[in-house]
């Protein structure tokens, strides 16, 4: 296909919000070298060319900055990247790039004046980039044109562009792409679809964001719309599917305009990536990169998309200040997600959603154990990688958190009062401490019962789950309960007429601990689980498989982990098999021949399972 795309100049002026001006802070973030308490980055102009052949992006960033405090060095975070020159102000300098640090990177120092205003680095990326993935043409769905996107959360934005990479600033920025004919390049900014870009292509993101928000995609690609503000990016073999799967899309804005304000990043797309894609979903502003493991043809799985649509408000509106305040990110997006899906589909439908990801929480609690600190909302990474902190515990005790306030509170007034969370704050930062005294100072004390309902503390720096964790209950899962009951007791097959996806998912999870050879047997041989699509599922029936050594399935295990690349299906897989010393050498085996084609990410988690970490 020819490649479309654009320049799109949106004019600051446009926008009647202005962005809340925290972009110098004084906040210190663990796991960044920058000082944008001293000298801040306010917007950056980037300019690159990606050479799929040599698997590197090549050229140079402009940095215009704001010396608050007269500092004589500018401090910026590197992971890997060679560093050509720098220019301030126009005129060359000699900069220190400084010993790498496992997770850190590099810091490069570069001196400044009271005076500098633009900061020039010419640099290229290394092949092995941690945000960068090259895909070769056999790695996509439409099997001609290789394939290239990014994943910066949490800290590897550093890693092709180098940058002040924490989430406690925000900063504008314009891009100019340079890529194979082709080719389409996507960035994390409002796009206009209809322009040719020959192969060069400008963007222009207006509005601050915070680095681990900057996002590439190149690749074979088209684009569908639904109405004038929301569409869908994929390769063309995918693009029917994913068009037809993602239909309710304009609902899910509509509807999460009506709880907290209007939708506030211009536009929203979805862009369907290749399966090696590390994550389900990531919320870059005006187009959400998404995996393709969610497509089943039924449209059960779309509570992602209604995830990565939620952080245009929790997350990329208002963000999380350090990773040790992640939850506030992806607890306040958990939550309205639920919302989203309740308004659209129902509350019977929401309870099902809730009451599975209640359990899996329960699961991940019993498994750290009650007293681990890493089971309280707020974190201490300070020596760790943030990606350690993003779990169960930020998105599912974060979500009932607020779940549980909401209960406390009425949702009327809870409503109230998060809308105007999110208009307060539009733009800016949040740590968890600020929050906390935003929550007394215009919930709590209005409402003091609501102090002795939920204890704040307890949720926010106590381990474990306090005891106002809110009670979800399913009346579509009573059903299912019985069923999984009469399973065990008789191996009696369910009748499974009106089942969705969260149906079979909660009956092979009731009934996994009891699992047996001769039951998965059964149970394959009617529902055919072995060679099912649906990735949910799958995922579920691999994990017992590999409980019950059914070898039947094995095969069909090893096909999911050579061509599905989400570490929320894999890593698990691998941990179990791995455990197993009867599947250590095989499983050992399939990783060898998959990790060729994960991301940086997976491999990073999944190396560590064999390093026995």
């Amino acid at each position: 296909m020819k490649s479309i795309l654009f320049l799109m100049l949106i004019p600051f002026a446009m926008f009647a919000d202005k962005p809340g001006d925290e972009r110098g802070v004084n906040i210190k973030d663990a796991h960044s070298y920058s000082n944008p308490a001293e000298i801040v980055v306010q917007h950056l102009d980037l300019n690159l060319k990606a050479d799929f052949s040599t698997k590197k992006l090549v050229g140079f960033v402009d940095l215009q900055v704001k010396n608050l405090t007269h500092a004589d060095t500018l401090r910026l975070d590197t992971y890997n990247l060679k560093i050509e020159s720098v220019k301030v102000n126009d005129a060359p300098v000699k900069f220190i790039l400084k010993p790498a640090d496992e997770i850190l990177g590099s810091e490069l120092a570069i001196p400044v004046t009271a005076s500098t205003k633009v900061v020039t680095i010419n640099y290229e990326t290394s092949p092995d980039a941690r945000a960068l993935q090259w895909l070769s043409p056999e790695q996509t769905a439409g099997k001609i044109y290789p394939f290239l996107f990014t994943q910066s959360e949490a800290i590897l934005a550093r890693s092709w562009i180098p940058l002040q990479d924490t989430p406690g600033i925000k900063f504008t920025w314009t891009a100019t792409i340079h890529c194979p004919k082709e080719l389409m390049a996507l960035m994390s900014c409002p796009q206009n679809p209809k322009q040719i870009g020959n192969g060069n292509y400008s963007f222009k993101m207006p509005l601050p964001v915070p680095s681990y928000l900057m996002a590439l995609s190149i690749g074979d690609l088209a684009y569908k719309a639904y109405d004038n503000r929301c569409g869908i990016y994929a390769e063309p073999v995918m693009l029917g599917k994913a068009f037809h799967e993602f239909s309710d899309l304009p609902a899910m804005i509509a509807s999460a305009e009506q709880l907290y304000g209007k939708y506030p990043w211009i536009q929203y797309d979805v862009l369907v990536l290749p399966p090696s894609f590390p994550f389900g979903g990531m919320e870059n502003p005006c187009v959400t990169f998404a995996t393709p493991t969610i497509i089943t043809g039924d449209r059960s799985l779309v509570s992602l998309i209604a995830h990565e649509l939620a952080h245009s408000w929790s997350g990329n509106l208002v963000t999380n200040a350090t990773w040790n305040d992640f939850w506030l990110n992806e607890g306040f997006t958990v939550y309205f997600e639920s919302r989203i899906m309740e308004k659209i589909y129902g509350k019977d439908y929401a309870d099902m959603l809730n009451l599975l990801s209640q359990n899996e929480l329960k699961h991940t609690v019993a498994v750290m154990g009650d007293n681990n600190p890493d089971t309280k909302l707020f974190l201490d990474l300070k020596g760790r990688d943030p990606d350690d902190g993003m779990g169960d515990i930020a998105y599912e005790k974060g979500r009932f958190f607020l779940m549980a306030l909401e209960e406390a509170a009425g949702r009327d007034v809870w409503d109230a009062f998060l809308k105007k969370y999110f208009e307060e704050h539009r733009f800016q930062t949040m740590t968890t401490e600020k929050f906390v005294k935003y929550l007394d100072a215009n919930l709590l004390q209005e409402n003091p019962l609501i102090k002795q309902k939920v204890n704040v503390d307890e949720w926010v720096y106590g381990t474990g789950l306090p005891k106002s964790l809110p009670v979800i209950k399913s009346r579509y899962f009573d059903t299912v309960e019985k069923a999984a009951a009469a399973f065990i007791k008789t191996s009696a097959i369910p009748d499974t007429t009106r089942w969705t996806t969260h149906h079979y998912l909660h009956f092979l999870r009731t009934v996994a601990p009891e699992m047996t050879y001769e039951k998965a047997v059964a149970l394959d041989n009617h529902f055919h689980f072995t060679q099912i699509q649906n990735s949910e599922i799958a995922f579920d029936w691999f994990m017992i498989a590999i409980a019950c050594h059914y070898k039947p399935a094995y095969q069909a295990l090893e096909n999911f982990l050579n061509t599905v690349g989400r570490r929320k299906f894999i890593a698990p897989l691998y941990r179990k098999a791995a455990a197993d010393t009867t599947l250590k050498p095989w499983i050992e085996k399939v990783y060898q021949t998959a990790r060729p084609g994960y991301h940086a990410v997976a491999v990073k988690t999944i190396d560590e399972i064999f390093e026995g970490k």
